[in-house]
């Protein structure tokens, strides 16, 4: 028995956002004074840094359980299952359904019962949760289904990473340049098929690491301080992956018996380009390789970072030949890979 991805569905928002829409907005440091750099020079260095050339905002209507609806949906019938034989939904995301101007989130009831009720699954025994998880949400699903599967307790199960996190970004931070909404989803399934999944990894460093992502206070001191936002110490974030991420997915790729030189793409959660290439580098350097050219497919230019959504809307790109001179083809290997708040990392090696 191998456990594969059978079917991909993504919720694109229709909401572009470029750099440019951001020249207007007032940029405060930590303190609440003013950002030196003119708005101008700010996106400049930020493009320079993330890659970010825009990113899509969910429309006012539409709620994080909407739009992981519409993905799961594409994914459903991606796989041409019936969604009654679904025997768990798992629904990684990291802030719930957050209300366009509302200060509460709403996870009551949650967000994967939303979308059971909403796919009119009658069945009770298609059990639906939520993970917190950061980032690494989605990969972290496809591992818990792997392992429902593998224990005898599940034959399909359907994985969602969905989140608009552009709700709960303060406006005058610049770190709200990067992040954006976005939906993901795919069906995981038992399989007589040679490949899928073939091995994974996981960790949370929490000792020293773990509000390296946090919620604060807007850096408008006028604002109430009781009110929270998405806020993230940057250059830690970026120094604990460059450290910690290459050595996981080494140690996954180790456990895969598959050789570096076998490995076709690498899907890493899109958090910020330079970041991401830096891992990729320094992974390779791990094996005393060069970095493939067009190892990488890149999202975060035109949807920028949307967290959990990130990697099964790569994949769901990837995979239905929408990403420019990137293709996948049966039997090719490829490597999950994720960082986020906890701090969370994981990996899947897994064989299309």
């Amino acid at each position: 028995m191998n456990i594969k991805i059978t079917g991909s569905g993504s919720y694109i928002p229709t909401e572009i956002v470029s750099n440019k829409d951001f020249l207007n907005h007032i940029f405060l440091n930590e303190d609440g004074t003013p950002f030196p750099l003119s708005n101008e020079i700010i996106a400049e260095k930020f493009f320079g840094i993330t890659g970010i050339k825009e990113r899509r905002y969910a429309s006012d209507d539409l709620l994080t359980s909407d739009i992981a609806f519409i993905a799961a949906q594409k994914a459903i019938e991606n796989a041409k299952i019936d969604p009654e034989t679904l025997d768990y939904i798992i629904f990684a995301h990291n802030f719930g359904n957050q209300k366009k101007g509302a200060i509460q989130a709403d996870l009551l009831p949650s967000l994967a019962t939303r979308v059971k009720h909403n796919l009119r699954i009658k069945n009770p025994k298609c059990v639906a949760y939520d993970m917190l998880f950061g980032c690494p949400g989605w990969v972290e699903g496809v591992i818990q289904a792997s392992a429902f599967i593998k224990a005898g307790m599940a034959k399909k199960c359907l994985v969602i990473g969905a989140e608009t996190l552009s709700r709960v970004v303060d406006p005058f931070d610049r770190d709200s340049m990067i992040y954006s909404d976005g939906a993901g989803a795919t069906v995981i399934e038992s399989t007589e098929e040679e490949g899928g999944i073939l091995a994974h990894e996981s960790a949370t460093y929490a000792y020293d690491e773990s509000d390296y992502l946090f919620f604060g206070k807007s850096n408008n001191k006028d604002l109430d301080p009781d009110v929270r936002y998405i806020k993230m110490y940057g250059r830690k974030i970026y120094e604990f992956a460059l450290s910690n991420v290459p050595k996981a997915m080494k140690e996954c790729l180790d456990n895969s018996c598959i050789s570096i030189d076998n490995v076709k793409k690498i899907l890493i959660h899109q958090a910020n380009e330079k970041m991401d290439e830096a891992i990729i580098h320094r992974f390779y350097k791990l094996y005393n390789r060069e970095v493939p050219e067009g190892i990488m497919p890149m999202s975060i230019h035109k949807l920028g970072n949307s967290s959990v959504a990130t990697i099964p809307t790569l994949y769901d790109s990837l995979t239905k030949g929408e990403i420019e001179n990137q293709e996948i083809h049966p039997g090719d290997v490829i490597l999950f890979a994720s960082v986020g708040a906890g701090m969370n990392i994981n990996a899947i090696v897994y064989k299309m």
